[in-house]
């Protein structure tokens, strides 16, 4: 009796240094530490109740067979950037597009992620507009029901969670860790935040980046490709991966809380976190950036990312995979 007296006390005291494993976008995943954990956790349980957004659909994919389990199940999470500045919503009032998008699937029993950039042009059938169109205008027209649904329609697999965040975060998630370091691939300038012109200026090689130079760096796109601005978006996901997970970070992450604040949506709970946590403590995990293959395509004078159609059915079986799914069939592109 005592001995079982004295096992239920250790595990409560235990409890109390548990991490509660915080996932945050740009996807960007962050995650909360021990060693500030009742502090952590008031401002995790306060940022969840302004974040929480479930979808129109419930909690369970219709690409889901069965109930996923979190804590035992692969599971993916779609990461969506938006620009929902002052000065894009005088543009564009509450139709605003997706300047990011990027779905992650993570495999529990391997301990790897694979990480898809999807061009923000790319041709495929949005499900709300009942046509083909840019998928980034997937938001615009239905906001994040219809992203999820277009994404999963395109990619055959479930979006089981996603996580929305706007430019005033990520810039604010970056500073939080101090900057992140990247090697960044090409020299090049860019608008800042406020889009004044040419404001950032960035040179080839290894450097820390602080929030207005990472967010320069996934944002610029008119130097190269969709393609290539898709990898420089991973490259930046991935250091802030890592950054969060070093020990350096530790006492940042009420910072990161406090940063995220009214500028993120998700579908994610508290109780769903410990499922990233589990995931990312004890050995590295390995991450696999994967890219949408396409071209160039202009139709009644408006350019598209027209996909690869071999290649857009070899990335599905590889996510099904990933995700332990059986083959599926995939929704009809409508023409």
């Amino acid at each position: 009796m005592k001995n079982n007296q004295t096992q239920n006390l250790k595990r409560k005291r235990k409890s109390k240094r548990r991490i509660v494993f915080l996932l945050i976008p740009i996807l960007v995943l962050l995650f909360v530490s021990t060693g500030y954990a009742v502090d952590l956790y008031r401002k995790a349980a306060m940022l969840e109740e302004k974040s929480h957004q479930e979808l129109q659909r419930g909690t369970i994919s219709p690409k889901r067979v069965e109930k996923k389990d979190a804590l035992a199940d692969s599971f993916s999470v779609l990461l969506m950037g938006v620009d929902d500045s002052e000065q894009r919503h005088k543009q564009y009032g509450e139709a605003i597009r997706t300047d990011a998008l990027l779905l992650a699937t993570f495999n529990k029993k391997d301990r790897s992620v694979k990480l898809l950039s999807i061009p923000r042009d790319s041709y495929v059938y949005v499900p709300v507009e009942q046509k083909k169109d840019k998928i980034n205008h997937a938001h615009a027209f239905g906001g994040v029901d219809a992203a999820v649904e277009t994404v999963e329609g395109l990619l055959d697999v479930p979006v089981d969670y996603y996580v929305k965040v706007n430019f005033t975060a990520f810039m604010e998630i970056v500073d939080a860790l101090g900057g992140v370091e990247v090697d960044v691939p090409i020299t090049f300038t860019e608008q800042d935040s406020k889009d004044r012109p040419r404001a950032i200026k960035l040179k080839k090689g290894l450097q820390t980046l602080n929030g207005e130079e990472a967010l320069a760096l996934v944002r610029t796109r008119k130097i190269d490709s969709d393609m290539e601005r898709g990898k420089r978006q991973q490259l930046v996901l991935e250091a802030i991966f890592h950054k969060t997970l070093s020990f350096g970070s530790v006492t940042k992450y009420g910072a990161l809380l406090e940063a995220l604040g009214d500028n993120v949506k998700t579908n994610l709970r508290l109780s769903d976190l410990e499922a990233f946590y589990h995931f990312a403590k004890g050995s590295s995990v390995n991450i696999e950036k994967l890219q949408l293959k396409g071209s160039s395509m202009y139709k009644n004078n408006i350019y598209y990312y027209k996909l690869d159609e071999q290649d857009l059915a070899e990335i599905r079986k590889t996510l099904q995979e990933h995700l332990g799914l059986a083959k599926s069939s995939t929704l009809p592109q409508a023409s």
